[in-house]
């Protein structure tokens, strides 16, 4: 079944629609449910798998998996699992990082392991300053001004106005575009 056009569309077309969502999954995780979910589909109506592909329906899928996501999510957080460390939606200094990477790209003539080294060093270091707030460790280490991450935001906003943009996936992506590149999945 994993070879056939239609699985390998499926999976291209779910994972899309995941995207959108804005959910995040392993290629195998969805392959594993829609093969499962196809065989259930030809065993419960007694009919080929090839012929189940009709009731196959992308959108709904990845509803149903964002939910679950989500869910799992919730139900982490509720028992008080960790989470990753994750800026405030709309950091200005995430946009910096993510304003950076077409910039990479072309620098590095498209060479992903420089571009993933350089965003998850940035990254690292935007996620240590953002947490020397709370860290007594760090006391005294960035001179009189102590622990400045809100007047750091401030400042990157002020000197690139329009740095939320990079939260769009559509400008990211047309500006990766326009640096000569493009993510395919073969």
């Amino acid at each position: 079944m994993r070879n056939t056009k239609a699985f390998k569309e499926a999976v291209a077309q779910t994972l899309a629609e995941l995207a959108r969502r804005g959910v995040t999954l392993a290629p195998s995780t969805v392959e594993d449910t829609i093969e499962k979910n196809i065989n259930a589909v030809a065993e419960q109506l007694r009919i080929q798998v090839r012929s189940a592909w009709r009731y196959f329906d992308a959108s709904a899928l990845a509803d149903r998996l964002a939910h679950n996501a989500r869910a799992f999510e919730e139900s982490s957080a509720a028992e008080g699992a960790g989470h990753a460390p994750m800026p405030p939606v709309g950091n200005p200094e995430l946009a910096l990082v993510l304003a950076g990477v077409p910039d990479s790209l072309a620098q590095t003539g498209g060479d992903l392991y420089s571009v993933i080294v350089n965003v998850a060093v940035n990254a690292w270091m935007a996620g240590h300053i953002h947490g020397e707030d709370g860290c007594t460790g760090c006391d005294g280490s960035r001179g009189p001004a102590g622990h400045a991450w809100e007047a750091r935001m401030r400042t990157i906003t002020e000197l690139q106005p329009d740095i939320a943009k990079w939260f769009d996936r559509d400008v990211w992506t047309a500006a990766v575009n326009d640096v000569g590149f493009t993510v395919t999945r073969r």
